[in-house]
């Protein structure tokens, strides 16, 4: 009887060892999988898709071709001349397909690929005399926002936000970058000017990170007025909500005839502030005038702006004008992370101030006289982009497409860099086994958005500007609504479209900017290519 029961006994420890095996061996390896080498290219993640798949939503892929975690675990020169060699799965190669899921993603057969070309030879005119020259100093330390209270983050000239820099369209900006003090590095991207792919700013990417003592200059012509506002990407996910960012504005060479205020919105240790200020910003704007107010949302989720005391118009969406905006009351504006919005308003002929509430209560307050605006509920109703203004030309034929992608957002459980949690995914694919989506200069490309993540992510395309050309399958009807930051809510989905006139290599990624640094990445490369910069490595490079 004993015999029979420790073999019994035996049998069920074997099982239990094999069930036990079965269950963590293949759990094991995939944590051992997913591990990312030190150093890594950008152009050795995931796989090459090329718009040349079927027009429809999700059929459009791809198959990993080079695996970052896989073979590539060259670093530093090594990494990018594999990257380069013409035994490279393809993602700077002219015309190399992949076969994805039983369809083909290869580029068009016509087409034929620009020259080879590195990242930093993509600049503007090294002979042309800057117009505006700004040194900035970034520092940790302990600081005090504008009438605020003691932050523990990083500065920039001693403050934060940082300076607001001026430009007028058509000047060349020249922005030297030192690093004080701040120990993991940093870069500055200039998010919303489609600047030469050299001054991107993505550490790792297209330079790397400033470490302590040292310095990198921006050069770029502001060849659009508008707002923007500049950020680090090297740790952007911990260096902005710290405190490293800024405003930059680029005023139209005949001005705008407006009362000009800027309204940078960040949360420092959760606390909401406005250009640093806890408070009320007050911006002089006499009776009669026209104020215009630069709403620029550095938070990572969508932010609500409306106004009382006086009816607005919304006249610019992330630094372009929109075509014929009518007068708005009783109707929020929502803007999305990383995006802005450019309100003006009519000051009343009495003298009444109007106050433009910017999430809450309080924001920004316009008059003369008098700041007492009392605050007003936010309205029931919002502004849907989609509809408002008037149709005009965008420059080219958006169903004549030369490349269409799909960039569809959901999550799922996995193992990132060895860690288990659920994470997000690109087109079912999980980082590093994410899509580079690859154009040529000139194209036409369409790409479609869709998110059944369960959460809301604003997505930010580097380099370019993209027009919105529906949402849900809704056309839209209203001004050309052009983006560098669009929000997509869970369950949607945006039709999108763009010129690829400024080569490069392109992040393409969630501005809620801990999304980003859970996997929420993309990248549009341009064939020819290619960078000599990866992750990791002895800079430590780390963009999000």
């Amino acid at each position: 009887m004993d015999a029979t029961r420790r073999r019994g006994a035996r049998a069920r420890l074997v099982v239990a060892c094999a069930a036990a095996v079965a269950v963590l061996g293949p759990l094991t390896w995939l944590r051992q999988d997913s591990l990312m080498p030190d150093a890594y290219s950008v152009m050795d993640m995931g796989y090459a898709d090329h718009g040349g798949g079927s027009r429809e939503a999700g059929q459009v892929g791809g198959s990993p071709v080079h695996s970052a975690h896989g073979p590539a675990r060259a670093t530093g020169h090594e990494a990018h001349s594999a990257a380069a060699a013409p035994g490279h799965a393809g993602h700077a190669a002219a015309g190399h397909g992949v076969t994805a899921m039983g369809r083909d993603v290869a580029a068009p057969a016509d087409h034929v690929p620009a020259p080879g070309r590195d990242v930093t030879s993509l600049t503007a005119d090294p002979r042309r005399e800057a117009d505006v020259r700004v040194t900035l100093t970034a520092r940790k330390q302990r600081f005090r926002p504008a009438a605020g209270r003691l932050v523990d983050g990083y500065t920039l000239n001693g403050t934060s936000p940082g300076p607001v820099i001026h430009a007028t369209a058509g000047q060349l900006v020249e922005v030297r970058l030192v690093n004080e003090s701040v120990p993991d590095g940093i870069t500055l991207h200039w998010h919303g000017v489609d600047v030469p792919n050299a001054a991107d700013g993505v550490a790792g990417v297209t330079q790397d990170a400033v470490g302590v003592g040292g310095s990198f200059t921006y050069r770029f012509v502001a060849d659009r007025a508008g707002t923007f506002w500049y950020h680090s990407h090297q740790m952007s996910h911990e260096q902005v909500r710290r405190g490293l960012l800024g405003a930059l504005v680029v005023a139209p060479a005949k001005g705008t005839g407006a009362v000009d205020g800027v309204a940078l919105l960040h949360l420092y240790d959760g606390v909401r502030t406005v250009n640093g200020r806890e408070g009320d910003v007050r911006v002089e704007a006499s009776p009669g005038a026209r104020a215009r107010v630069r709403v620029i949302n550095t938070e990572n989720g969508q932010t609500p702006v409306w106004v009382g005391g006086a009816p607005f118009r919304l006249v610019a969406v992330d630094g372009t004008d929109l075509n014929e905006p009518g007068p708005v009351r009783g109707t929020a504006v929502m803007v999305t992370a990383g995006g802005r919005a450019d309100l003006e308003v009519a000051m009343p002929e009495d003298g009444s101030p109007v106050r433009v509430h910017i999430g809450g209560p309080t924001g920004v307050v316009l008059g003369s006289r008098a700041y007492d605006a009392p605050a007003v509920p936010r309205p029931a109703a919002t502004l849907d982009l989609l509809s408002y203004g008037a149709p005009a030309p965008i420059g080219f034929d958006p169903d004549a497409a030369d490349r269409r992608f799909v960039y569809d957002i959901g999550r799922r459980p996995g193992f990132l860099d060895g860690r288990p949690g659920l994470w997000w995914t690109v087109n079912g694919h999980m980082f590093p086994d994410v899509p580079m989506y690859v154009v040529a200069p000139g194209d036409v490309v369409r790409m479609r958005i869709g998110n059944h993540s369960g959460e809301t992510h604003p997505m930010h395309l580097h380099g370019h500007h993209a027009v919105v050309l529906s949402r849900g399958g809704v056309r839209a009807t209203g001004s050309p609504w052009w983006v560098d930051s669009l929000e997509v809510g869970n369950g949607e989905w945006y039709d999108i479209a763009f010129v690829a006139d400024n080569p490069g290599i392109w992040m393409d990624h969630c501005h809620n900017l801990p999304h980003a640094a859970e996997g929420l990445v993309a990248h549009l490369m341009y064939e020819g290519v290619t960078t000599p910069f990866t992750i990791g490595g002895p800079p430590g490079n780390r963009p999000e």
